[in-house]
């Protein structure tokens, strides 16, 4: 009889702990949905691409927090431009499995293939700073390059009272944004009866490099007196402009804080600034807007207003930089820190 009630009893709490199991296990909360972005820029040696990176991460801590879901970035940049490298990454990224890529495309040509074969598989694909205009890719968020390097012909135009001899600076002859930039510094210099155009001169996206092409150009070509540079790569570095500032103005894209400092002693005129923060931020949202709510932007060319920077105005945008290198850990907007 004692063998008997211990055994119901065992049978007893052994169906009471089944039913309190199954109880904790149907209200256990749900695994948080997760999310995968890779993030691709041109080249881990140009800073502006830093500011993208920031500019991801933060966005997915955002999106995190904001939609209770883990969203991570999966970064993989070449060290230097490398568009076949840059293809290797978005074959890998795609068969890894990951929600959507974001890249800066080196060589749109080139990347075409292999951006079209991700989205065959599933995987979206926006660009941001340097497109692919004939891919499969849903969106690019970047400068309008054509204007942008109007605006530094227009500003370099002024600075040099609309005459003298202008030589184009133009980084990778095989980028399309930067083709662009060029054909805009070209569209605009026509307007000028007194502006000629020397030649436009391509070099590797080094600032060593760039710096070194700028003091060979202009040694060689005395009657320089302005230099459009449609990307700001030789002044990433001190003393670029050693041996040309006192001979030429200069106007430039980007305005980063090196840059900045070429304006506040008055060896560049103007800059003319890149949302290279939201490079980052802004793609990884349409990313997550398509996978998460199946919603595409409104526009596949979203493009942003340009930022002149000045000797007058250099001062407001040094605290931009801070945030958007991952120096402050505010999450104010870098729209919210002019």
């Amino acid at each position: 009889m004692i063998r008997k009630r211990t055994f119901l009893t065992f049978a007893a709490l052994s169906l009471a702990a089944a039913c309190v199991g199954a109880s904790a296990m149907a209200f256990a909360p749900a695994p948080k949905k997760s999310y995968e972005f890779g993030v691709i820029a041109k080249s881990q040696s140009n800073p502006v691409f830093q500011a993208a990176r920031t500019g991801a991460m933060d966005a997915a801590r955002d999106l995190s927090k904001k939609h209770g879901v883990d969203v991570k970035i999966n970064w993989r940049t070449p060290n230097n431009e490398d568009a076949q490298q840059q293809s290797q990454f978005v074959e890998q990224l795609a068969s890894a499995g990951v929600n959507g890529i974001s890249i800066s495309c080196s060589d749109g040509k080139v990347l075409k293939s292999a951006i079209d074969s991700a989205v065959g598989k599933g995987v979206e694909v926006v660009t941001f700073d340097s497109d692919s205009p004939d891919s499969k890719r849903f969106a690019y968020y970047g400068i309008d390059d054509v204007e942008a390097g109007r605006e530094v012909m227009r500003q370099l135009a002024k600075a040099m009272g609309e005459k003298g001899v202008v030589a184009i600076l133009a980084g990778n002859q095989n980028a399309p944004n930067l083709q662009a930039r060029v054909r805009g510094v070209r569209e605009e210099a026509a307007k000028f009866k007194g502006i000629s155009i020397k030649d436009t001169y391509y070099h590797a996206e080094t600032a060593a490099e760039a710096a070194a092409k700028v003091q060979q150009v202009q040694n060689a070509n005395p009657d320089i007196t302005g230099w459009a540079m449609v990307g700001g790569w030789p002044l990433f570095t001190k003393n670029a402009l050693d041996g040309v500032y006192d001979k030429a103005k200069v106007v430039s894209v980007d305005h980063l804080p090196e840059q900045l400092t070429y304006v506040k002693n008055g060896q560049v005129q103007a800059l003319i600034g890149q949302d290279c923060y939201g490079w980052g931020y802004r793609t990884v949202e349409m990313l997550f807007d398509k996978v998460h709510n199946n919603k595409k932007p409104e526009k596949v060319i979203n493009n942003f207003k340009l930022q002149i920077v000045t000797k007058d105005n250099a001062a407001e945008y040094e605290g931009i930089w801070d945030k958007w290198l991952g120096k402050k850990t505010d999450d104010k907007k870098p729209d919210e820190k002019k």
